[in-house]
């Protein structure tokens, strides 16, 4: 089979969208309705880097390259722009924030010492690319995206804080943060009488700087906040589908299991799991 390019993918979404021969489903789809897709494709990328299955991965990314492609031919369709504009767009935008790697018209690069000096300097080139582009909101923590998943926007404020000092230098001291903001979440849990409802928007409130302290934890400990996250679920589903081998194997089930039987299983699980036991 002949090798196919990126003018193959291109002419097969065409077609795939031709409104009489067309695929029914390809058709009927918009903006709004793919971009789930968009993202959920996004993070099977993300799994198959965590698992290191580079076969999957190349699958993966051709999901992934599928949705550019598929937005791309719905804003032609529309006369927004077409695929080779978002090519330029990103060629461009890449030459523009890496003059440290491509000369100016007078063959001139810029020196950077290191990936944190480029990284200052790269929001630098957004926050000079806003103004020129007439941006209202001039706050340091303009731009930052509204459509990334929370976690992720807490860590991009908190970095953008970080450009003028605004930050902790060691995470030690976030410790004693996320220790007083769990006694904030436990005074609001206390004082919610009967019902938690009575007091829910405090402790949504509360619980919510819980979160943002820990990604804080996460990022000034060097951890990345979803991979720690992604293996605490691996870790608990590991350990609980074990807890229902160890009760099957009993002639048992889980449910109808006080807490206290249950944790018994818990404790032989994380024990096998520690052991190395148990398959990731």
């Amino acid at each position: 089979m002949a090798d196919r390019g990126i003018d193959d993918l291109l002419r097969i979404m065409a077609a795939l969208r031709d409104p009489e021969r067309g695929c029914p489903w390809d058709v009927k789809q918009d903006f709004a309705t793919i971009a789930p897709y968009t993202i959920e494709e996004a993070y099977e990328v993300a799994d198959a880097i965590d698992r290191h299955d580079f076969a999957d991965l190349r699958d993966e990314l051709g999901d992934l390259l599928l949705q550019v492609v598929f937005h791309a031919r719905m804003a032609e369709e529309a006369g927004h722009f077409r695929f080779a504009d978002v090519m330029q767009a990103i060629c461009t935008k890449m030459i523009r924030r890496h003059p440290h790697v491509f000369p100016d018209a007078d063959g001139n690069i810029e020196k950077v010492e290191n990936a944190a000096t480029q990284t200052a300097a790269w929001e630098e080139h957004k926050r000079r690319e806003r103004a020129q582009a007439g941006a209202a909101d001039t706050s340091l923590l303009a731009g930052i995206s509204h459509g990334i998943p929370e976690w992720q926007r807490a860590l991009k404020l908190q970095k953008r804080a970080s450009t003028v000092g605004f930050d902790w230098n060691d995470p030690r001291p976030v410790l004693d943060k996320l220790v007083e903001e769990i006694g904030e979440v436990r005074h609001e849990l206390d004082n919610a009488a009967d019902s938690l409802s009575t007091n829910r928007e405090r402790i949504t409130d509360e619980i919510g700087d819980v979160l943002f302290v820990c990604v804080n934890l996460a990022r000034l400990a060097n951890v990345d906040y979803s991979t720690a996250l992604r293996g605490a679920n691996a870790k608990f589903e590991r350990r609980f589908r074990r807890m229902e081998a160890l009760a099957a194997a009993e002639g048992t089930t889980l449910e109808g299991k006080s807490l206290a039987e249950q944790d018994a299983y818990w404790d032989r699980a994380k024990a096998d799991d520690k052991a190395g036991r148990l398959k990731p």
